[in-house]
């Protein structure tokens, strides 16, 4: 297995100053004044996760792709713990004869086999969904 190592540092009031196994600093705050909250981390963590897949994926299949947005929406338990109960990821890709099928493919490889940040929300009973809608523009 391999290691990563992070650090997190209080800073001040719910403010935490964190670093990441790369170097890069990520403020974090339970408040949301300087920064995004830890549970706004997990979805953006996601988020990014599955995006990387959805355009390396669309890339390696030969689609000219110009853009991918995830948008996320969530629910939260309303007991605490307060954990995302329900995850859904809504891609927007933008590009230029686009195949349904390929988008359904990236987005199906990635949540069911290479991202990581979704198949331990999943494992961890977050049930985690995905659509999206493909925008036609020239590259």
């Amino acid at each position: 297995m391999a290691e990563s190592k992070a650090s997190v540092t209080w800073q001040e009031n719910r403010a935490f100053m964190g670093v990441a196994p790369s170097g890069h600093e990520v403020q974090i705050d339970a408040d949301k004044e300087k920064g995004a909250s830890p549970m706004e981390l997990i979805l953006l963590g996601l988020g990014g996760c599955a995006s990387y897949d959805v355009v390396a994926i669309l890339q390696k299949s030969r689609q000219a792709v110009v853009g991918v947005r995830c948008e996320l929406t969530a629910q939260r338990a309303e007991t605490v713990p307060a954990v995302y109960t329900d995850i859904h990821l809504h891609f927007i890709v933008t590009g230029q004869d686009i195949k349904d099928s390929q988008v359904e493919k990236a987005i199906k490889l990635s949540a069911e086999k290479y991202c990581s940040a979704s198949r331990m929300l999943a494992n961890g009973g977050v049930n985690v969904t995905h659509d999206y809608e493909i925008i036609e523009e020239a590259v």
